[in-house]
């Protein structure tokens, strides 16, 4: 009959015994104890930097200016990320190459055009034993970053390592001629920069003195430019460029400035046979009020037409020709 349990069964009540949890209900309302401090989390940014102080401690590096007697390292400069640069488009990459700037690897794209810029990469690439690393196209536009036209090829280079200025002014003491180096007074133009090295390599230049602020680095553009000079001619960096100039002042070295407005005229330079510091200003404003008071001369160079300037770089180009021609003629 329909309705009517078979034979045997068992019909459950709709309400059985309560069971318990077995403690785990009280264990949970212990709780975790107190909230560990911030510097105890190592997820936490505090817990991190701990970690980090830490690990500078053991290595003896943590608040020390000098191991063992010896002069600091010279500044470096920090980025967010990767300290890398790169450097895109077949013509750049190209040029690049064959100034024989240091680079780390060599990106293509898979199933590029291979013309004969692209060919001439990759003979130079493997013959300086250049990694060559086959990549999709997306790749290369996170590479390149926003905007940019990579052509199918990218090169990445290391960060330059600046030498100390102290050091390479010892050094050029000890050559037993007259020193000569160029300081930039917040030059922001990495071409300048470049063209600034070429010259300073060209005319017998010891090197070349950047400030740690407000101004260029040796970056992919700035080797470029200089047409491998860079590899030859050092760059310097100074955490404090007043403070170098006066460094370079009390171990005898001379210290022009240039600027339109100055009261020496370049042609005949008195000062140029001896050590000398030729200081560049910034390419709108010139040079920086703490700068020109630290000169022992501010330098003009004539030019005909009154309505006209000159670029940083060429400025510093036309100076070192001068005091070059000057030391020759003296010799």
């Amino acid at each position: 009959m329909a309705g009517k349990p078979r034979a045997g069964a068992v019909r459950k009540s709709g309400k059985g015994p309560v069971k318990g949890t077995g403690g785990l209900g009280r264990r949970a309302l212990e709780g975790k104890g107190p909230t560990p401090k911030a510097e105890d989390r190592e997820w936490h940014p505090a817990g991190k930097a701990k970690i980090r102080r830490e690990k500078l401690a053991s290595m003896g590096k943590l608040n020390r200016n000098t191991v063992d007697g010896q002069r600091k390292a010279a500044p470096k400069r920090s980025k967010a990320s990767d300290d890398t640069e790169v450097v895109t488009g077949r013509n750049s990459v190209l040029e690049a190459l064959r100034a024989k700037i240091p680079a780390t690897a060599m990106y293509i794209a898979t199933r590029i055009e291979m013309d004969d810029r692209v060919k001439e990469m990759l003979s130079i690439a493997t013959q300086r034993g250049i990694p060559i690393m086959e990549v999709m196209k997306p790749e290369l536009d996170r590479m390149g970053g926003y905007d940019s036209v990579h052509q199918g090829v990218a090169l990445k280079v290391p960060p330059y390592e600046y030498a100390h200025p102290n050091d390479l002014l010892e050094k050029a003491f000890a050559s037993k001629t007259a020193p000569l180096f160029v300081a930039l007074d917040g030059i922001t133009d990495p071409r300048n920069l470049g063209a600034i090295i070429r010259s300073t390599a060209a005319f017998g230049g010891d090197g070349i003195i950047l400030p740690q602020r407000r101004s260029v680095g040796v970056t992919a553009a700035a080797w470029k430019t200089s047409a491998g000079a860079a590899a030859r001619c050092p760059v310097a960096m100074a955490s404090n460029l007043t403070a170098t100039i006066k460094s370079f002042k009390d171990q005898g070295v001379f210290v022009i400035g240039l600027d339109g407005g100055g009261d020496t005229m370049l042609p005949g330079l008195a000062l140029a046979d001896r050590p000398l510091l030729i200081i560049v200003g910034n390419e709108g404003k010139g040079l920086s009020k703490l700068v020109t008071d630290n000169c022992d001369a501010i330098v003009s160079i004539p030019i005909s037409a009154s309505t006209e300037s000159l670029n940083a770089g060429i400025a510093a180009s036309v100076t070192l020709y001068e005091v070059a021609r000057l030391r020759s003629a003296s010799v």
